[in-house]
């Protein structure tokens, strides 16, 4: 059974390429406010399923956010650590998610480039079962796909409530 998060529902968007430290972030706030955590790679390599069947990937994150979506309508918050990479798709979450009339906040993870590469080589390098090997051939070229969310864009989602301890 999920546990209401005390609060109004609120649904956190993770965004940043491979190794920007999305993981690491959405375990902190999901135990923090309690909220649900999705992660299509979790579910894939639980599933058996290659990290790079994009065919796959769409019809688990699409199933992942129907589920996210009953869970919002429900008061319980969720944090979905997909990495939106498109502004497109940042925008219908946001807009599927003010129409529930749930907060929406979008935490972009700005990584340098080469430090991205390094935290990815030694996630690789650890051989943990939810990550794919990512060469630095494949992360140039997920760097070239990837949209920046710009001020503009920023300023069209909510900003997180400041920590209990900063009240």
């Amino acid at each position: 059974m999920y546990r209401s998060s005390g609060g109004p529902a609120r649904l956190i968007l993770l965004c940043g390429l491979p190794g920007a430290g999305k993981t690491t972030l959405a375990k902190r706030l999901a135990a923090d406010l309690p909220a649900v955590r999705l992660c299509p790679d979790e579910w894939m390599a639980g599933l058996g399923v290659d990290l790079f069947d994009e065919q796959a990937r769409d019809l688990l994150e699409r199933q992942l956010w129907r589920h996210a979506r009953e869970l919002l309508s429900l008061g319980q918050s969720v944090v979905l650590e997909y990495g939106f990479w498109g502004r497109s798709e940042r925008d219908e979450k946001r807009r599927a998610a003010r129409a529930l009339g749930v907060r929406v906040e979008l935490h972009y993870l700005e990584v340098p480039f080469e430090e991205l590469c390094r935290r990815v080589e030694a996630r690789t390098a650890e051989g943990g079962k939810d990550t794919a090997p990512i060469s630095r051939e494949l992360m140039t070229q997920y760097a070239t796909q990837f949209q920046v969310p710009d001020a503009g864009e920023l300023a069209l989602f909510d900003t997180p409530p400041a920590p209990e301890a900063d009240r």
